[in-house]
């Protein structure tokens, strides 16, 4: 197996160049810091050694050593008399920020351009951990939906929702031909934020039989949370509410969740 000085040096090709006006270290500091900066190297993971970073990207010991003090020095590793020199870092994931209108704009497309079966419409009580993010008292109700979409009769879809501020009566067939967020404006529900979180999980044996696949194959997952805003007590005063809880699984051979994003310049 591959070391972590090997890998990285793959991965910036090899060689730090010679010729740059940076100093050799400092270069070496550098791709060491935005490894663990950006998560590739974990909190907890083990440095190379410096004969190891040496080795591999065609450095002095001193280069290495140097690379790595600045590391310490700036609280990302702590070097340990025997045990070598440990990722002290945290990564923490920052959310993409992405355009609202758009973004919505694209799941009412992707619903307009493929086939629904509706499987489940009904007013229930959702389980407690759903109903305490939606806000809801024991026992409330709100609008239980549970869809899979197909395209030329393959499913690539199993979607699974709990929505509030709904209180209308709708069936299967509403569902059928409009958009879910097309519904939600005809009754006064205005998404003003959704949050997401994106990753994988193994097919149990319902989503292997729903989307047709084998159980414990790999699916994308994604939690999407809708929110709409409230006034407060006070004109200034606003308050944001989950309305929208909904889990997806996509199957990853039949799906690919794609985004535009641009720089903001501003």
């Amino acid at each position: 197996m591959d070391s972590l000085a090997d890998i990285l040096s793959q991965t910036q090709g090899g060689e730090l160049r010679q010729d740059a006006p940076t100093p050799l270290y400092f270069r070496l500091y550098s791709l060491l810091k935005q490894a663990i900066l950006n998560g590739t190297v974990a909190n907890g993971t083990q440095m190379p050694t410096e004969q190891q970073l040496a080795e591999s990207f065609n450095v002095s010991r001193i280069t290495a050593r140097r690379a790595m003090d600045e590391l310490a020095a700036e609280s990302l590793v702590k070097r340990h008399r025997g045990k070598g020199t440990h990722v002290i870092y945290e990564y923490v994931p920052r959310p993409v920020q992405a355009p609202l209108i758009g973004m919505l704009q694209e799941i009412e497309s992707m619903a307009r351009h493929s086939e629904v079966m509706v499987m489940t419409c009904r007013r229930a009580s959702p389980p407690a951990p759903i109903a305490q993010i939606l806000g809801l008292e024991p026992d409330s109700k709100a609008l239980h939906l549970i869809r899979v979409r197909s395209r030329d009769g393959q499913p690539f879809g199993h979607y699974a929702s709990w929505t509030t501020g709904i209180e209308n009566a709708l069936s299967k067939s509403d569902f059928r031909n409009t958009p879910r967020l097309e519904i939600f404006r005809r009754h006064g529900l205005q998404i003003t934020h959704v949050t997401q979180t994106i990753s994988a999980e193994a097919a149990s044996t319902e989503l292997a039989e729903r989307l047709k696949t084998s159980v414990g194959s790999p699916l994308i997952s994604l939690l999407r949370h809708s929110y709409t805003t409230a006034q407060g007590k006070t004109s200034l005063d606003k308050e944001e509410h989950t309305v929208d809880y909904l889990q997806v699984y996509y199957h990853p051979e039949r799906f690919q969740y794609q985004m535009d994003l641009k720089i903001d310049e501003n």
